[in-house]
């Protein structure tokens, strides 16, 4: 693992512990989620429509799936390739986001949106139906 990409996972994962406690920083089914909401947020602020994204799950989720080592590297791969795309930069984006989401104040808003939401559930803190599930 190259020296940034390393120090950005380490920064992330200590982070995650400080902001939501071990047991739900190494949820994989928690992560899973937040992951694939991110994803398709930045699908989404790209353009990107749910009738597509509903599409594509079927799609996905209609196939064996795959070694996560494999699909992590061509997760970042066409994670590069789509930023670039867009005359972006994944670096920028990352490191700026983690020392946004670092500062005291954001820690406890997302500590408080996690603490809205139903236990493990793929739907965020903020939505509005997430109390009626």
């Amino acid at each position: 693992m190259s020296g940034g990409m390393a120090e950005f996972q380490g920064r992330v994962a200590a982070w995650c512990v400080e902001c939501f406690g071990d047991t739900t920083a190494y949820d994989v089914v928690e992560r899973n989620w937040r992951f694939l909401e991110e994803a398709l947020e930045l699908v989404q602020s790209l353009g990107g429509n749910a009738a597509d994204a509903h599409t594509l799950v079927d799609y996905v989720f209609g196939r064996e799936a795959g070694d996560p080592q494999q699909e992590v590297g061509g997760t970042m791969v066409t994670l590069a390739a789509l930023v670039a795309a867009n005359g972006l930069s994944v670096g920028d984006a990352a490191f700026s986001e983690l020392d946004r989401i670092e500062r005291p104040e954001i820690i406890e808003k997302i500590r408080r949106k996690h603490a809205s939401k139903p236990h493990r559930s793929p739907l965020p803190g903020d939505y509005k139906h997430a109390r009626e599930a």
